[in-house]
């Protein structure tokens, strides 16, 4: 489909420097002012076949994002000799879906909207890490099934409690900040930063990442999915938490994901709820998408949502305008300062 405003035909013709492909939606003023730059915008879902068929060689730039999968392949089919694509938005934060390297090697920037989705996600952690140690989707469901279980829904609070932050980018940094006015002591691990943003923050920043497993009952992911991050959180290291709370209280262990699928070892999250290793498991994202099968979502000890950290009408309207502006600036020859490659 393509989406075009109100605006003379004649004339937009005339004017169309570039064409963009929006393969997974995007906010509608964004579209608007992509178009009123002069660029023609198609908003249109394909399938890998067509993308291995080379349908975005016939467009200059693509908007992407979870659902969209920018493998070399489909890198290497958007290019045909001197034309296609120079640009490749990912309208959200983690870039996992998207071959970098493929995509540099094609002479073709990537870039992401890491700001636009904050607020969102940190609201979403933080939700979560509630929910999962005052037991509110359990009593939910109880009292949806009839039963009022009160004396069985004894929670526990956060104050006195260690959250460790795998990560510690802008999200877990103010997901921390959030945490330390609950009364929780913050810790995290992430050796791509530095010492003194941590101390301005009030978080212990650990060299290495058993130590945070060690310290904290409370355990947030907000790192990217990598290699090296693949399946981080293992069974060994679930082991390591202690269950015990600063304050001396038996509070249990608790593990949040609203950054990528992945980087939890989900079978083994699954045998810890089954041992009692971990009280609650709540996830936002899964390592493999839409995750209906999974058998974690079934234990009584689970919650989840379905990858919608970032899915609220500001986040998306933020994530649009920002992604507008950076189509904008590569179709007119520019490179964003915030590329990526």
């Amino acid at each position: 489909m393509i989406y075009i405003s109100n605006i003379d035909w004649a004339s937009y013709v005339r004017s169309v420097m570039g064409r963009v492909a929006v393969t997974d939606g995007m906010d509608k003023k964004a579209v608007e002012m992509i178009i009123s730059s002069g660029h023609e915008v198609v908003l249109q879902h394909y399938s890998e076949a067509d993308l291995l068929k080379g349908i975005l060689s016939n467009f200059d730039a693509v908007v992407v994002r979870s659902a969209t999968k920018m493998t070399r392949e489909v890198i290497s089919a958007s290019k045909k000799e001197n034309k296609g694509l120079t640009f490749i938005g990912r309208a959200g934060v983690g870039v996992d879906n998207i071959d970098i390297n493929a995509a540099t090697e094609n002479n073709i920037t990537v870039c992401n909207t890491p700001r636009a989705s904050t607020k969102s996600v940190v609201e979403m952690t933080i939700a979560h890490l509630l929910a999962s140690c005052r037991k509110i989707t359990i009593a939910d469901r109880k009292l949806k099934e009839g039963i009022w279980a009160k004396k069985e829904l004894v929670g526990t609070e956060l104050s006195g409690k260690s959250l460790g932050l795998i990560g510690y980018g802008r999200i877990a940094q103010r997901v921390g900040i959030i945490a330390k006015l609950l009364g929780m002591n913050v810790h995290a691990y992430d050796p791509y930063v530095s010492k003194e943003i941590a101390i301005k923050n009030d978080c212990e920043l650990h060299d290495e990442v058993n130590s945070v497993f060690r310290k904290c009952t409370h355990v947030s992911i907000h790192c990217n999915l990598t290699e090296e991050t693949y399946h981080l959180v293992n069974s060994s290291r679930i082991n390591l938490m202690s269950g015990i709370g600063d304050d001396g209280i038996n509070c249990g262990n608790h593990l949040i994901n609203c950054a990528r699928g992945g980087v939890v070892d989900e079978i083994a999250a699954l045998k810890a709820l089954e041992s009692g290793q971990l009280s609650s498991v709540a996830l936002d994202v899964f390592e493999n998408e839409p995750a209906i099968e999974n058998p974690l979502i079934a234990h009584e000890n689970f919650h989840g949502t379905p990858h919608i950290g970032a899915a609220t009408k500001e986040a998306q309207a933020r994530i649009g305008i920002e992604m507008a502006s950076l189509v904008i600036e590569s179709l007119n020859g520019n490179k964003p300062s915030t590329s990526l490659n």
